[in-house]
């Protein structure tokens, strides 16, 4: 149990330190290269080192400390409930940066400007986290500097079903975040915490459930046991294709590719009711026989 502890207690320490970064460079920086670089730079950072360690309890906890899945999937909702109201709009994820691109919410630049922090967060938070377990403060972090140098792949199916669950997984997750992301926090923040624990849940065993490309490279692209391409095909290519189909099925159309809805037919919000739509044709027609009364009046007579 001091294990767990530890890694509770280094869970907060990532969060604050993320936070007091946060709040560093909005006062630095103007708004557009906090919102473009050092937002989501925190966020990837704060991401990526808790899902690295959650990710070591989920490996070594069952064996090593004597807890079942249950905890980690307890300590995920309550990760992703605290990164959810601390990101402060961060996405720290790559399939969410496009997503906004091609909602026409953010400019090209923008969004290269993102991937960018999102690359470096990521990658800082696996040195930072590499050098935390290198420490040894509990058994667990002892045995996975024993095997972290054979590792192994998070794929553990054929690989075209692990790329459609990854898909799935970035399908279900964008569907839901597309629906409630003009919704207020009390109630996003906890639904999207409870959507990636059960895509977790569901997909874990298969892939590891990332949906996302940027963690999944720091964390598994590595390993043996699977070729750079069979990564990029799960871990890149099946997440951004489940966010296009996620898009397409919300909005009808891809704003930045095209205007015209292929799913849903234009039919106006507001019906006008039939007895005031016959007023209103009868109100436009007087002053046209109103004219038409003054020009017979003014017409000269025999």
């Amino acid at each position: 149990m001091a294990g767990l502890n530890v890694s509770i207690a280094f869970f907060f320490l990532a969060v604050g330190v993320c936070q007091a970064l946060r709040r560093v460079s909005k006062r630095l920086l103007s708004p557009g290269a906090y919102g473009c670089l050092a937002r989501e730079l925190a966020g990837s950072l704060q991401l990526c080192m808790s899902c690295l360690e959650l990710r070591m309890l989920v490996e070594i906890g069952p064996w090593g400390g004597g807890f079942g899945p249950d905890v980690v999937l307890t300590l995920l909702f309550l990760l992703f409930a605290v990164h959810g109201a601390s990101f402060d709009g961060a996405s720290a994820n790559p399939t969410v940066s496009l997503q906004e691109f091609l909602l026409l919410e953010s400019s090209l630049a923008a969004t290269a400007a993102k991937l960018l922090a999102q690359g470096a967060g990521t990658g800082t938070g696996w040195a930072v986290t590499r050098l935390y377990w290198s420490w040894e403060l509990t058994h667990f972090h002892l045995i996975q500097n024993l095997i972290a140098s054979e590792c192994s792949s998070s794929i553990r199916t054929a690989l075209h079903h692990a790329a459609f669950a990854e898909g799935t997984c970035s399908f279900l997750f964008h569907l839901v975040f597309l629906k409630l992301r003009q919704s207020q926090p009390m109630y996003r923040v906890p639904a999207l915490a409870a959507t990636v624990t059960f895509l977790t849940y569901a997909a874990g065993p298969f892939t590891g459930a990332f949906f996302n490309p940027a963690l999944a490279t720091v964390t598994t692209f590595h390993c043996s046991g699977s070729s750079f391409w069979d990564y990029v095909q799960v871990y890149w290519l099946g997440p951004l294709a489940g966010m296009l189909a996620a898009l397409l099925l919300y909005q009808g159309n891809i704003p930045r590719l095209f205007q015209k809805n292929l799913l849903y037919s234009q039919k106006s919000k507001y019906k006008i009711p039939k007895a005031r739509a016959v007023a209103a044709h009868a109100e436009g027609d007087e002053p046209r026989r109103r004219r038409k009364g003054e020009k017979s009046n003014s017409e000269p007579r025999a």
